[in-house]
């Protein structure tokens, strides 16, 4: 795993985890959304990083939109809790923990795939290795507090490697996310949540480490995915 910073033309300072080589991704259901939806389907990562997973968690960050937000939908463990959507950007994980992105509906699932569990939010913010058109309207992507245009805001994206790429900040729009995820080698990238309370990377220097939280000015402590958090996120794991 590599952390670094980028600057875009506007100043924005974007956090950048660059996720290598055969790691497992969790999707973790949160205390409030999904909440009862997915426990009473029996879900078993909840709103904390379990203890067989602490010893191997090398990274945990952020989640999607509330399900309410009707921005995608959901599937954790291969129980659905809300309906897939075509054509809406999917961080999928399969059976054996790895993770890609894809647009549902369009070659993904792929044929045979075992899928285990889906993330949707949005259209693709990256397409084909550029940002899409749809990138440079910042209104488009998520209620902001106060409306205002530079907020909290996070996207992953995945390179041709098939490695993943998550990118933060605590001020930026939906086009400078696009465009490190860019620069950085994404081929595809979809936004993940929006507003200070809701964006967080934490990161260990080797599994199992202690975590230090990396998205400068990030309200949440470095050890909020291990005593519990309201929404969905996901655990990376060494």
């Amino acid at each position: 795993m590599r952390v670094s910073t980028i600057r875009t033309k506007d100043g924005s300072k974007i956090r950048v985890a660059v996720f290598r080589g055969p790691l497992t991704y969790v999707l973790h259901n949160g205390a409030t959304d999904p909440g009862a939806l997915a426990t009473e389907k029996g879900v078993k990562a909840g709103p904390a990083v379990g203890h067989g997973e602490r010893r191997r968690l090398l990274a945990a960050f952020n989640g999607g939109f509330k399900l309410a937000a009707g921005a995608g939908g959901y599937e954790q463990e291969g129980r659905v809790i809300s309906p897939l959507l075509k054509g809406y950007a999917s961080l999928i994980i399969d059976r054996s923990g790895r993770a890609h992105i894809a647009d549902w509906g369009y070659g993904a699932p792929a044929k045979g795939e075992r899928v285990y569990s889906v993330r949707q939010n949005l259209r693709p913010l990256v397409w084909h290795g550029r940002p899409t058109a749809a990138a440079a309207g910042w209104w488009a992507w998520g209620g902001t507090v106060g409306g205002l245009e530079y907020v909290a805001r996070s996207a992953v994206g995945q390179d041709a490697a098939g490695d993943l790429i998550y990118v933060a900040s605590e001020s930026t729009v939906p086009a400078d996310l696009a465009d490190a995820l860019v620069r950085m080698g994404a081929r595809i990238g979809m936004e993940l949540d929006i507003n200070p309370n809701w964006v967080q990377l934490d990161v260990a220097s080797r599994p199992g480490g202690p975590l230090r939280a990396e998205v400068p000015g990030q309200w949440r402590p470095a050890d909020q995915f291990l005593t519990g958090w309201d929404r969905d996120f996901f655990a990376v794991l060494g």
